[in-house]
């Protein structure tokens, strides 16, 4: 056009960003995605505003109701709300250390009323606290905060050493306990077991000395029988012999025997026994 300074500009803005278009320093209108059209020079692009998530990491030190100094991570997730670009733009210049400092308010003030276990067990508590905090005031700004996450939190290392070594105590502990309990287990059924043997044996001796008895009395009364004038005592003398002739050979097969004396009813034969005897010990 004749005699026109003004020149058609064109910019292309990005899916999830805003431009921020600005007439000689004020500002004029928003650059949405795709292709835009502007005069130039007059007017120009300012500065684009990201629409995506972002996460800032917070990391700050505080200490504990107990005294124990701790490291805490905050991990925040906050976003350019679409409606409010011009609020995010212009009120905030660094909204990164804006979000850092009410973290470092917020952990600070929360975990020292907390001991280290409970600080430990109240993650979600914490996280809570940091995100109410920054979301009634970074909505002023143009800014929401999706979530906040305490990604880790780490005592001093002389601290962790002595929970470690704690930990290690009390599970050593329980592994005795345990171990006792079994021992004991073991014993109580090694003594159900023994004495369940021992009365099983003792019935088994008690029916073979019955049959003993049973055979013996049946013994006495067919020899009874057959032998005319044999009396009960004249049996009995007969087979206590006879189990005593099985005695002596027994005790003269075994390996270990030496020397075998029978008694007698003299007393000089009870004299020579006991010489006899007492050569033998000394071989």
């Amino acid at each position: 056009m004749s005699g026109s300074t003004d020149c058609c500009c064109i910019v292309c803005i990005n899916t999830s960003e805003v431009g921020i278009i600005e007439f000689l320093g004020e500002f004029q209108s928003y650059a949405q995605p795709g292709m835009n059209f502007f005069c130039c020079p007059f007017a120009y692009l300012a500065d684009v505003v990201s629409l995506r998530i972002q996460q800032l990491d917070v990391q700050c030190e505080t200490k504990t109701m107990d005294n124990v100094f701790v490291n805490v991570v905050v991990s925040v997730q906050y976003q350019v709300q679409k409606d409010k670009v011009g609020e995010a733009y212009y009120s905030l210049s660094r909204p990164e250390s804006q979000i850092r400092a009410y973290v470092f308010d917020t952990v600070r003030s929360v975990i020292p009323t907390m001991e280290l276990d409970q600080a430990y067990e109240s993650n979600e508590e914490v996280a809570s606290a940091v995100k109410q905090a920054l979301k009634e005031t970074m909505d002023d700004f143009g800014y929401v905060i999706i979530q906040a996450l305490i990604t880790d939190l780490t005592p001093d290392q002389k601290v962790k050493d002595a929970m470690n070594q704690i930990n290690a105590s009390r599970r050593l502990k329980d592994a005795n306990a345990e171990k006792a309990e079994a021992d004991k287990i073991q014993m109580v059924k090694s003594a159900e077991a023994d004495a369940e043997s021992k009365y099983l044996s003792g019935v088994g001796v008690a029916k073979q000395r019955k049959a003993l008895v049973d055979g013996l009395r049946d013994s006495i009364m067919e020899f009874s029988g057959d032998v005319d004038g044999a009396t009960p005592k004249d049996v009995i003398d007969l087979l206590l012999l006879t189990q005593y002739f099985d005695m002596l050979k027994d005790v003269g097969q075994h390996p270990l025997t030496n020397t075998v004396f029978l008694p007698q009813d003299s007393g000089s034969g009870a004299v020579r026994d006991g010489m006899l005897q007492a050569q033998s010990m000394r071989r």
